[in-house]
């Protein structure tokens, strides 16, 4: 908190703008994001919250007068505004537009803050004509047609647009005319901040989506940009989110919003310059933000190099080794949420390959270990607890993906376990704890919440399970979500209860393993439907070392997962900090 303190302490005046940007390069760069995470060798989605912030600070600093220097030969707005009005009665007295209605002048509450000398508060109805028509055009004249879809979030207001004849858009759409300014005015694209600057249209005008609120301004009294700068400023979209009228998913910004909230007008001379200002300011956060995202990659792609040398240790005396090596280093390498998910499928590939722990000479071969599973299977089939499998094919010498410790074996899934479905009505259960993907934490064997089925409105067939089980997700994208129950209760019919007749943790940890998911993977790219099948699901290929060895390895997996978890814990702490002081320096900069 002294940081925070002193930050606040010392945020710069307007003078040192440029300074507030440039000194607290790492802070914009460091305050990043993460939107999803992935498990080894996949990507991140990331959002840049620092640079997001600069931007929006950016644009705040524009429109409050505080980016470029003032000059006191400027012609202030004030004259600029009584030009405006006088050229706007010409128009009038010319037919031209209609006589606008008489504003009231803003007051002292009105006014959100304070502005620099030579600047005025305005509104854009004294500024331009709202709602604009464009008259006189022949029925086959080429114009522009700009539908929701072809107008952009960017900040030069930009858009795309498609040729169509004046006759067959003239009616039933908004009308503009290049150097006309408009914002989206329905949910979410005004909040998304959709809103443009009109040029170079086809015979210069067009016609587009009615969901615009358009402004045309009196030629060389404005830069259409500055006022655009406003209307992408945080302080006017806040503002009209509150302002929104409608039903949910329906609802607009009134056009009375558009026209009257108080607008901060600069010189226009002034108005130029900050716009040439944010233009050269925002392209430095676009280097910020490929150069933050080229860091990033880099990062990652020098810590899977890392990793994977701890992949390639012959065993496990090895992999000791170059884990001490790796481990002088951890705060640097292991700095993201990205990285930590790495290390941690790392781990479970190591710990299926065999690699993780020594091996003991005088452990029982899994060889054993497995008849013993068959003569069991088959036992429980004459007791008709269960049915009887569809013989497994052998395993391919192309199917075996790396070479197994003496002592281990290759066999397939349905060989270790069974799936014990049983279907039964969940209205019958309402108190029973629920389970389905939704509330299992994606690769790693975590449920995020509990719920019963009453909580959950669950309707129709449940599966009924038992403490014990291990809950398998078979639905895409769900194919990395499975856990131990640690209860009874009824799992969605999207999830395959299955029993293990190897020890539980140890096979939990096969399935969420990269070895495993390979083979997902490579179904998921041949099977059309959207659910693994059994048969599918049986025929994975797993590595199964001795008995005891399985207790071991899923021990070892849980103290080094619990390292990861104490990483990731200040990592959020340390970013959870970044972004504070984000907060504090942007709020600061504007107060």
């Amino acid at each position: 908190m002294a940081v925070l303190h002193s930050l606040q302490k010392d945020l710069p005046q307007k003078d040192k703008v440029q300074q507030l940007i440039t000194q607290h390069i790492d802070l914009w760069t460091g305050a990043v994001k993460d939107k999803s995470s992935a498990g080894r060798g996949g990507g991140s989605k990331r959002e840049f919250y620092g640079i997001k912030k600069l931007r929006e600070l950016i644009l705040e600093l524009a429109v409050r007068g505080k980016l470029v220097a003032q000059d006191p030969n400027d012609e202030p707005a004030s004259v600029l505004l009584e030009r405006i009005a006088a050229e706007k009665e010409e128009l009038v007295k010319q037919k031209k537009i209609k006589k606008p209605k008489k504003l009231p002048e803003i007051s002292e509450d009105e006014k959100p803050f304070g502005l620099p000398e030579g600047w005025e508060w305005t509104r854009i109805a004294e500024l331009a004509e709202v709602g604009p028509r464009n008259p006189d055009v022949e029925d086959e004249t080429i114009v522009s047609f700009i539908p929701m879809p072809l107008i952009s979030t960017r900040l030069d207001g930009s858009h795309d647009s498609e040729p169509r004849a004046w006759k067959d858009v003239k009616k039933g759409y908004t009308h503009f005319a290049n150097g006309d300014f408009a914002i989206a005015k329905i949910t979410p694209c005004f909040e998304n901040s959709k809103a443009a600057v009109f040029r170079n249209l086809e015979s210069g005008i067009g016609a587009g989506t009615t969901e615009l609120h358009v402004a045309r301004p009196i030629p060389d009294t404005l830069n259409p940009q500055f006022v655009l700068l406003y209307l992408k400023a945080p302080m006017f979209l806040k503002v009209g989110e509150t302002k929104m009228t409608g039903s949910a998913g329906q609802k607009r910004v009134p056009k009375d919003f558009f026209a009257l909230n108080p607008l901060p007008f600069a010189p226009l001379t002034e108005q130029h310059r900050i716009v040439a200002k944010v233009d050269e300011l925002m392209a430095l956060c676009d280097q910020l933000e490929q150069q933050t995202e080229s860091s990033i990659n880099a990062h990652q792609t020098l810590v899977q190099i890392l990793l994977d040398t701890l992949l390639q240790s012959a065993d496990a005396e090895e992999l000791g080794q170059n884990w001490q090596r790796l481990s002088a280093h951890f705060d640097l390498l292991f700095s993201t949420e990205q990285s930590i998910d790495q290390l941690k499928q790392t781990i479970l590939q190591l710990a299926v390959m065999g690699k993780l722990v020594p091996q003991d000479p005088n452990d029982e071969p899994a060889s054993e270990l497995l008849k013993r599973i068959a003569a069991e299977k088959e036992e429980l089939v004459k007791q008709k607890k269960i049915k009887k499998q569809k013989p497994l094919p052998p395993i391919r010498d192309d199917e075996k993906p790396f070479q197994l410790p003496k002592g281990w074996e290759w066999c397939r899934f349905a060989s270790i376990v069974n799936v014990k479905s049983e279907l039964v009505q969940s209205s019958d259960f309402p108190d029973f704890e629920q389970v389905a993907p939704d509330n299992i934490e994606k690769g790693t064997g975590r449920l995020l919440f509990k719920r019963t089925v009453r909580e959950a409105g669950v309707k129709g067939p449940n599966n009924r399970f038992y403490q014990g089980q291990i809950l398998y997700s078979k639905i895409r994208p769900s194919l990395s979500k499975a856990i131990i129950a640690e209860f009874d209760g009824l799992c969605s019919a999207d999830m395959y209860p299955l029993e293990a007749m190897i020890n539980a943790p140890f096979a939990l940890k096969t399935i969420l393993s990269e070895p495993f998911l390979v083979q997902v993977r490579a179904l998921e790219n041949r099977i059309k439907m959207p659910k693994l099948n059994i048969d599918s699901l049986s025929n994975i290929v797993v590595a199964i070392p001795p008995k005891k060895a399985q207790s071991d390895i899923s021990a070892k997996v849980d103290q080094l997962m619990a390292l990861c978890d104490q990483l990731k814990a200040k990592l959020a702490d340390s970013k959870a900090t970044q972004l504070k002081l984000t907060d504090v320096l942007v709020d600061g900069a504007t107060a």
